[in-house]
């Protein structure tokens, strides 16, 4: 499902045979169990995150900054799987007209696009501001040639956490006020006004059968202008997976120099650290976002192409079933779908990323984890260390002691 419900081609190109999707058991099935799945485990997962970040952080870094919005995104995003479920595995029965197919075509499927596009600015932040770190604090035999390329003030700032607030509003107002545009127009719009023609002329009129139920061709496949409306965001991907690639093929370099120096002042946990939290980002864009975004503009190509032929020429293409009367891009369309589950799936291992990034995260999530049975616990920060200081009561001896993580 495309983050738009976009333009119908011009149903003189499409053979008559050819309009209806055929969904298996994958839709009506494993995707629908899949993202309840995500829901059960992203939903309590960011919670929990969440409330680590907000509650028990004395004193603000950019990563807790970072992780936080990261963590308020993927609520978000988490919320819309119910629904997304409940779409594949009825979306072909329900009209195409009603208010649970709008909603969900309209309105769910925007917010999980423009949060899946949020988390991924972030994520790449995070890995800047980790590499400004890195260049910032140590350096091998010779500086890096970064720090003479750009500012001093650049990395100053980077490594802010005032700085990385600026940066994670400008991501919000940059994302939503850049999708939500093209959702109105191209979505909203559309809908209300009929079929659209090839050159955007509305175009009153019934539609075929598939066209009258929500899973239907314009949705799943839609126009050029949703097409051309995806490759901004296909570019802003590769540009953030580029240069989060380059931020680990530096740190490598950095690290190889800072090992060959006879005059080392880095910190070796630092360079390891930074290393780690950059290898776990590459992983996740690589695993979870890189599929969707290497299939998505040939699945674009393919779908064009289609909706140029004309119906002569599909009658005969080979390997089109003309019986069972199927698109014949209704598998490609079920791969796409399993694609942008596998984008959404990112939020419920962010929680594991925070775990691996963040030590004062991993010790708050440890504390609470490992308090012991049938005491309570209160938590509190020292305002003047900044540490934070557990203490546990056992209700029958009423004995209590303090410690400080």
């Amino acid at each position: 499902m495309d983050n738009a419900s976009s333009r119908l081609p011009p149903p003189s190109t499409l053979p008559s045979f050819a309009q209806s999707l055929c969904p298996t058991f994958a839709t009506h099935f494993l995707l629908p169990s899949l993202y309840i799945l995500l829901f059960l485990t992203a939903l309590p997962g960011n919670a929990l995150s969440l409330w680590v970040f907000w509650l028990f952080s004395a004193t603000k870094s950019t990563n807790h900054v970072y992780m936080s919005h990261l963590s308020v995104s993927n609520l978000l995003l988490s919320l819309t799987t119910p629904f997304l479920a409940a779409y594949f595995a009825s979306g072909s029965a329900w009209p195409r007209a009603g208010v649970l197919c709008l909603f969900v075509v309209h309105g769910i499927t925007p917010m999980l696009y423009i949060n899946i596009y949020i988390s991924l600015m972030i994520m790449t932040w995070v890995a800047l501001s980790r590499f400004a770190t890195l260049i910032q604090h140590t350096h091998a035999s010779r500086p890096s040639s970064f720090t003479i390329l750009l500012p001093h003030s650049f990395f100053t700032s980077v490594t802010k956490a005032s700085f990385a607030t600026k940066v994670c509003a400008t991501v919000w107002v940059v994302t939503v006020g850049s999708i939500l545009p093209v959702t109105v127009f191209y979505s909203v719009n559309e809908a209300t006004s009929g079929n659209v023609g090839k050159n955007g002329e509305s175009q009153e009129g019934g539609g075929t059968e598939d066209e009258q139920v929500c899973y239907n061709e314009a949705v799943e496949i839609g126009g050029n202008g949703s097409k051309a409306g995806q490759l901004p965001a296909i570019v802003l991907f590769y540009l953030c997976f580029l240069m989060v690639l380059l931020s680990y093929m530096i740190v490598l370099k950095h690290i190889r120099r800072s090992r060959s120096s006879t005059t080392i002042t880095a910190s070796w946990r630092l360079l390891g650290r930074v290393q780690r939290n950059i290898v776990v980002i590459q992983v996740i864009l690589t695993v979870c976002l890189l599929p969707y975004h290497i299939f998505k503009p040939i699945f674009n190509v393919m779908s064009s192409d289609h909706q140029l032929t004309s119906p002569g020429e599909s009658l005969s293409a080979p390997g089109v079933n003309t019986t069972n009367q199927c698109h014949p891009l209704s598998q490609l369309v079920e791969l796409k779908n399993s694609l942008v589950l596998l984008a959404a799936l990112r939020s419920s291992t962010d929680p594991v990323m925070y775990f691996l990034l963040d030590k004062t995260f991993r010790k708050h999530i440890v504390s609470l984890l490992t308090c012991p049975p049938h005491s309570s616990a209160m938590a509190e920060y020292d305002q003047r260390t900044g540490a934070l200081r557990v203490t546990t009561e056992t209700p029958t001896g009423g004995q209590s002691h303090e410690r400080d993580l």
